[in-house]
């Protein structure tokens, strides 16, 4: 194995990051900025409705999308039309992606999966679809109609992992064992579909070394993308009761920059960022107080990769 010689401006990144930004890969695949528009399609999840848990993870509190919130969902090509609309007037935007996030978007049977894909995909200007989901919903028959889809527009899978450590997976709630992740994954061996892995930092038993970990794990695996998330004290959820009861430490901003820094250091240079931090409900949001401002938290990132020539893939080991 040898270490990667990587400049700190890689031809992918054409952002100016010094990491592969979503924006950049937009600009490489379609020539032009593309925006990915939320939709709750009424999906559930089994880590709430029994068929793994009910409690769901110890960070959720369950609510789901604002617009679950505020009544009957409108269908997903009203939302699709909303976010259009809204992108093309702030942004002048062109070219969107249907982002199914609430819950878990792959739980259901494939007739209905079908359908819901299918609208989408109908509605003009939709270049592709990024689908969030748990690697234990996942099957053969899911993945051939995603499969389907991918021969002709750009379709994302998103695994919310959190940690590669499987104490850490049995304290979050998760309700799957890094097994079945590793299963799920496999199950895209030979597709075009491009697979994104969900990771958090700053789970309060988790020290830098065990983050580091679960870079290196999501590493040596065939993904596409990479989003992280910062820990979130939020109302409602099993964490936070558990906190009111026994505080424990929290990162401060300084050692989560430190953190993501050193994450993606660990990650192949080609691996698309989708996101740096996370940003929760403002009328639940307990803490820590730094990351209520996500720009302040990128900039400070940015800060510190430019002092100390931190950049993506700077201690990635190829194995190839």
């Amino acid at each position: 194995m040898a270490i990667q010689k990587l400049k700190m401006k890689h031809p992918l990144w054409v952002m100016g990051k010094p990491f592969y930004d979503l924006k950049s890969y937009y600009m490489n695949n379609f020539s032009d900025r593309v925006y990915k528009i939320q939709i709750d399609a009424g999906f559930t999840c089994p880590n709430r409705d029994g068929s793994r848990g009910t409690e769901g993870c110890c960070y959720c509190d369950g609510r789901g999308s604002r617009l679950r919130q505020q009544g009957p969902l409108p269908s997903v090509t009203e939302q699709l039309e909303t976010g259009k609309a809204l992108y093309r007037r702030l942004r002048k935007a062109t070219k969107f992606v249907a982002y199914f996030q609430t819950f878990t978007n792959t739980y259901a049977g494939i007739n209905r999966l079908r359908e819901l894909y299918e609208e989408a995909l109908a509605v003009a200007d939709i270049v592709g679809l990024s689908i969030g989901t748990r690697p234990d919903t996942m099957s053969p028959e899911v993945v051939a109609l995603l499969a389907e889809f991918s021969r002709e527009y750009d379709v994302w899978l998103e695994y919310g992992l959190q940690s590669a450590h499987p104490q850490s997976l049995e304290k979050i709630g998760r309700g799957h064992s890094l097994e079945e992740f590793n299963a799920a994954v496999t199950l895209l061996a030979g597709t075009s579909i491009k697979l994104c892995v969900h990771a958090i930092i700053g789970l309060p038993w988790e020290d830098s070394e065990m983050v580091f970990k679960t870079a290196d794990f999501i590493a040596g695996l065939p993904v596409a993308g990479v989003k992280i998330h910062s820990f979130l004290l939020l109302d409602g959820t099993p964490i936070y009761a558990d906190y009111q009861k026994r505080p424990f430490p929290l990162l401060t901003r300084d050692e989560y920059v430190r953190y993501v820094a050193g994450f993606l250091e660990r990650l192949p240079p080609e691996v698309v960022i989708q996101r740096l931090t996370a940003e929760g409900y403002r009328d639940i949001f307990i803490a820590p107080d730094w990351a209520r401002n996500k720009l302040q938290v990128l900039q400070h990132l940015d800060r510190y990769q430019k002092k100390h020539n931190s950049y993506q893939g700077k201690l990635y080991i190829s194995s190839k």
